[in-house]
């Protein structure tokens, strides 16, 4: 390659960086395949390329590119973790563990590749699996909070319900405005029946989402196991005014509710027409 042509690469390369920066994907590709044009080994040009693919989500497309990169550059634990995740989006789950295996052995402490191969294992419902995958994302990254939320789904999945909220506990810890661990902290609370700590984790989510009707309905749920119904009707209104039609259904048959099902202020909540609803 002479030195124009080196320069015309890399100048291609690096405007297929900046266009996926700004998320011009489809300019992108065609900047990467300029480089490609003039270098083919150039395996983080096909790295790249398969990136913009998929945040297109043309996630057979983006897996070929991987694919391409990992031919000249066998060794690279990204292309191996980005090809697992466009696997995992085509719900080929035991493809994409290989693939994240494939990217921790070339970088043992790859935690995001541990990470997203306890995504998979979820998915495959092999849940202590996840759970040791997890451990090892956080083995190499104690502060990341996404794999302490992961741990306690499948610990959840696992029915150790004390080891889930001491996971979501930690995932607050290192990122004290995460809804979803505040919500499914409650969830395992309620369902040890620790219902004001349930109320007091929902509350906080709620601090951070406040049009959430499942959080709502959950309160409401709470409130009425502790038999404060004006505050359990409270709850239930506002779930339904944010979703009608789930929580109508939900709440007729939940037996949270049992002590209220006689009272007409419940029957007339399931039986009100909401905004929104035709």
């Amino acid at each position: 390659m002479s030195q124009t042509q080196d320069v015309e690469m890399t100048f291609f390369f690096q405007k297929g960086l900046y266009l996926n920066k700004t998320k011009a994907y489809e300019t992108a590709i065609h900047s990467y395949e300029a480089a490609l044009d003039l270098k083919p080994d150039y395996s983080d040009a096909w790295y790249n390329r398969g990136n913009a693919l998929y945040h297109l989500k043309k996630y057979e497309e983006a897996i070929a590119s991987y694919d391409q990169a990992l031919d000249y550059q066998p060794g690279f634990p990204e292309a191996w973790n980005n090809r697992g995740n466009a696997l995992d989006e085509l719900f080929r789950y035991e493809e994409a563990i290989h693939s994240y295996d494939q990217a921790t052995k070339f970088r043992q402490n790859y935690y995001w590749a541990w990470y997203n191969r306890g995504i998979s294992l979820r998915n495959l419902g092999r849940y202590q699996e996840a759970v040791d995958s997890y451990d090892r994302a956080i083995e190499f990254k104690p502060d990341y909070h996404w794999a302490w939320y992961g741990r306690g789904l499948a610990l959840r999945k696992l029915g150790q319900l004390e080891k889930v909220i001491a996971s979501y506990d930690k995932a607050i810890e290192f990122k004290p405005d995460f809804e979803e661990s505040w919500t499914n902290r409650g969830n395992a609370l309620y369902h040890l029946g620790h219902i004001e700590a349930a109320i007091a984790s929902y509350d906080k989510a709620l601090e951070l989402k406040p049009n959430t009707a499942t959080l709502w309905y959950n309160k409401a749920c709470c409130y009425a196991i502790q038999g404060e119904l004006d505050l359990a009707f409270e709850h239930l209104e506002r779930a339904l005014e944010f979703n009608p039609r789930e929580y109508r259904e939900i709440a007729q048959a939940n037996a949270d509710f049992d002590p209220l099902r006689q009272d007409e202020r419940f029957l007339s909540l399931l039986a009100a027409r909401y905004p929104g609803e035709a």
